[in-house]
């Protein structure tokens, strides 16, 4: 994961994908999620723990890759949540 640079009211991106970008918003609410913004603005809100899909109008088929990556960075996505929300 690229280290992370960001401006005040901007989620910083935490990782690329050629369809998405994934985000982490600072001082974001429970539980603890990351957002999928997909290309064409449609954005999906997803679970740290269990990898689920909580909000959006995202198909789970759509992000597989990115699902697939999460369940593989799940304890380095809950530091940077937990980081996020000092």
């Amino acid at each position: 994961m690229q280290p992370l640079h960001y401006h005040k009211g901007v989620m910083p991106i935490i990782e690329r994908f050629a369809h998405c970008v994934v985000r982490i918003n600072p001082k974001d609410h429970a539980p603890p999620h990351f957002h999928v913004v997909m290309n064409d603005a449609r954005e999906a809100w997803v679970t740290i723990n269990t990898v689920e899909i909580i909000h959006g109008k995202v198909a789970a088929r759509e992000i597989a890759e990115v699902l697939a990556w999460a369940k593989s960075n799940r304890e380095t996505l809950a530091a940077k949540f937990e980081e996020l929300q000092q």
